[in-house]
């Protein structure tokens, strides 16, 4: 089982360059309970790079740059398929 309802969808962040960014993200219910991912633009982000961190359903950007706006989309996923949320804009000023 995998709803459709985000609890929290993440909403729209403006940071000064420099400044650590976080969007929030609830996931739906679902059995099993959902992974948490992220894309930006379209893309998955990779938990390679060090200024990111996803926690539950956090996404943290450490130290952000002009190249982290961008759209972001939390992505819930279990076995019955994903469900992604509304996107929000991390703006860098």
């Amino acid at each position: 089982v995998l709803r459709d309802d985000f609890r929290q969808t993440p909403g729209d962040v403006v940071v000064a360059v420099g400044d650590p960014a976080i969007l929030e993200c609830v996931p739906p219910r679902g059995h099993p309970e959902p992974s948490i991912s992220w894309r930006k633009d379209g893309a998955q982000l990779s938990d390679k790079d060090e200024r990111l961190t996803i926690r539950g359903g956090k996404l943290m950007v450490a130290s952000t740059r002009k190249s982290d706006a961008g759209i972001y989309v939390c992505v819930a996923t279990n076995v019955v398929g994903e469900r992604a949320s509304e996107p929000a804009e991390l703006v860098v000023f």
